[in-house]
């Protein structure tokens, strides 16, 4: 409140909900594959994850309009700090070649998204029953109104940005 000289307290941004997304190219052969990443999506959110569906058709990749192709949740309230604290405190740390976040990765409109390239640094997903490695999506919605606001705030909960000078 200090720093961006705000003169509310609603003002201040905080963070409105996360988007997990996992995409499964590989669902438009075995519908199987669909739901075990369901399954372990559901087993990192802490609540039920919906299949996703193509809007449109592409022939040159065979998909079909209404196909599933993957799997997505959206945390909200008391989940979604959870979640929030399991990422920064159990998660990251045992990401390989984990040097900080990306300041870069952010919308314009104080959105904040990475990519996890494998599911199982959770320690929810037990690595023997794993399949297949996929990665992950997770977007952070905030109600900053810009980049710098929405940094600041994701700082303040720990998120492992690098220092400014090392850029």
């Amino acid at each position: 409140m200090e720093k961006f000289e705000y003169k509310n307290i609603h003002q201040i941004p905080k963070i409105t909900k996360i988007v997990l997304n996992m995409g499964i190219g590989d669902a438009k052969e075995d519908s199987k594959i669909l739901d075990k990443a369901q399954e372990e999506l559901t087993l990192i959110a802490g609540q039920k994850a919906v299949k996703t569906k193509a809007k449109k058709a592409i022939a040159g990749f065979k998909i079909r309009e209404g196909m599933a192709l993957g799997v997505s949740v959206i945390l909200r309230n008391k989940i979604m700090y959870e979640f929030l604290d399991r990422l920064i405190n159990i998660a990251m740390p045992r990401i390989r070649d984990f040097r900080g976040l990306n300041p870069k990765s952010f919308d314009g409109n104080g959105n904040f998204t990475m990519g996890i390239k494998e599911q199982i640094i959770f320690p929810e997903i037990n690595y023997d029953k794993v399949d297949k490695v996929r990665g992950l999506d997770i977007t952070i919605c905030t109600s900053a109104k810009n980049n710098i606001e929405a940094l600041e705030l994701l700082k303040s909960f720990n998120m492992p940005f690098p220092a400014e000078n090392n850029k």
